[in-house]
């Protein structure tokens, strides 16, 4: 029985809504929607001005031209300002009292991308939307052939740099040549390469720290690229235009013109050594004096023979060593 009174009761109670809201439907019909009773509000976090208020009004006016409110079509009105591209979300509802409200949530570009001599925003989404031409949101500018699968973690790489000091103070831009991004600086004509979007963390702090231990001392102008993209190391490119690396580059050119005939010379320095080792130990030798010298002494034992025979049982006399000298 308990349930049953429940239900009932539930019924009873869905009804009487039922009831009171056909009959302030029936009161507030008639009524027009006057500009007092339009309630306009924009409910993003960062303030951005694509469409204002007064666009709305002029979107509502048009979509319900006699103003009354039985004569508003709230689902058509809904999609039409979803339908405005700046616009993220919107919601609009009607209170019972006649009040016409609009709570509106505008796209906030993350970057401003031109591609192929066309300008456009995308937002943190990765969803392109056009520029306006009554408001220019200030964000990273990106030039190059960005692909639309892209745009998320090149939105997250901008996201970051805008959270960080150091990033926000040197980096005004960001290009992509071929498959490799670059991040354009506020200080000198040199770029910072970091390759692809991956490991965007130890790329930043790995310029950071070539910042704050060697580009401080030096002149800004003196490099035109600075590259990150390789693991555990920075790769540095002269500027060809700065007057003070002409004696380097002079330097280098002059090194890479020496380069051939240095390695003729150290080929030659090379087979100097073998042949003095082969007369070293030609010259050590005892062996071939020994059978130049000998000979000599034995010609002269043999006329002396002749001259003076000696005694058939005399000892033979012991050969003279041979004198070798060792230079």
């Amino acid at each position: 029985m308990k349930n049953k009174y429940r239900i009932l009761k539930i019924v009873i109670t869905v009804i009487i809504l039922g009831l009171l809201l056909s009959f302030s439907l029936k009161r507030f019909s008639g009524q027009k929607i006057t500009d007092n009773k339009i309630s306009v509000k924009m409910n993003e976090k960062t303030p951005v001005y694509f469409v204002d208020e007064k666009d709305i009004r002029e979107i509502v006016k048009k979509e319900n031209p006699s103003g009354k409110v039985g004569d508003l079509n709230i689902p058509l009105l809904e999609k039409k300002i979803n339908s405005l591209p700046a616009v993220d979300s919107a919601n609009v509802y009607l209170n019972l009292n006649g009040k016409l409200n609009l709570d509106i949530k505008q796209r906030v570009p993350v970057f401003r991308l031109n591609r192929d001599g066309k300008d456009f925003y995308v937002d943190e989404k990765g969803i392109e939307f056009p520029i306006s031409r009554t408001y220019s949101h200030p964000c990273m500018l990106v030039t190059g052939n960005v692909k639309p699968d892209e745009y998320q973690k090149l939105a997250e790489l901008v996201e970051k740099i805008d959270k960080d000091d150091f990033s926000k103070k040197y980096f005004i831009g960001i290009s992509k040549n071929k498959d490799s991004y670059n991040l354009l600086t506020s200080e000198g004509n040199y770029r910072v390469e970091i390759g692809d979007l991956d490991n965007i963390d130890f790329k930043v702090r790995g310029f950071k720290t070539f910042v704050e231990k060697y580009l401080v001392y030096q002149d800004p102008q003196k490099y035109s690229m600075v590259s990150v993209k390789y693991q555990n190391q920075i790769v540095t490119t002269l500027n060809p235009y700065f007057k003070e690396n002409d004696s380097l580059l002079k330097a280098g050119k002059l090194e890479l013109a020496k380069a051939p005939s240095q390695s003729v010379t150290v080929k030659k320095a090379e087979t100097k050594p073998k042949t003095a080792e082969t007369k070293k130990t030609h010259t050590t030798s005892i062996k071939p004096k020994e059978s130049t010298k000998p000979k000599t002494h034995a010609k002269e034992t043999k006329k002396t023979e002749k001259k003076s025979p000696a005694p058939a049982q005399s000892k033979p006399k012991p050969k003279p060593k041979p004198k070798v000298k060792i230079e």
